[in-house]
């Protein structure tokens, strides 16, 4: 949802790009360059992203930047993604950051709450980025980093197994058709 308004100055046109977020700035800092593009084009129809692929470009980008919002890695080469939200979190304004990796790691989870920080796998962030930027969260991740989200899982249970299998615990059969 990207606005563009067109400002004519002396004859000539100007494309200015008014975001649905107003003037945040987002910092997203992965060093992979397919995944850096899909969070690229999920996030930039509502803030303005600044990209980097290392530690020492986004930390310098972000001592002379303010940034709303702060995206990045948790693994990043020699250095970790949380020393830039400890960094981020040491200026004047606070921005919502969020730590993410390829895998689920409670214990880094946890770490990123501590830090103040939303934790997410890498492979759910694109769809739920957009959230993460627009929604009126808390100050803080509530959910359990211990535990597993369990909406993805297997459903299981008798309830479940009710549903395939006969009350006596024999297979269903669809009804005999009546052929005339």
């Amino acid at each position: 949802m990207l606005f563009r308004t067109t400002v004519e100055s002396n004859g000539a046109q100007t494309s200015v790009k008014q975001y649905v977020l107003g003037d945040a700035r987002l910092l997203l800092v992965e060093p992979d360059d397919a995944a850096r593009r899909t969070l690229e084009t999920a996030a930039s129809r509502l803030v303005e992203v600044e990209c980097h692929r290392a530690f020492e470009t986004a930390r310098a980008s972000l001592r002379n930047t303010p940034f709303a919002f702060v995206v990045t890695n948790l693994r990043l080469d020699a250095f970790n993604g949380l020393n830039l939200v400890y960094l981020s979190s040491s200026g004047p304004q606070t921005p919502r950051a969020i730590v993410y990796s390829k895998e689920r790691d409670p214990w880094a989870a946890q770490e990123s709450h501590r830090a103040g920080a939303f934790y997410e796998i890498a492979a759910c962030l694109p769809v739920t980025i957009s959230a993460f930027l627009t929604a009126t969260l808390p100050p803080h991740d509530r959910r359990n980093p211990i535990h597993a989200d369990r909406r993805q899982q297997f459903r299981s249970g008798r309830r479940c197994w009710d549903k395939h299998l006969g009350h006596k615990g024999e297979q269903r059969t669809p009804p005999p058709s009546i052929a005339f």
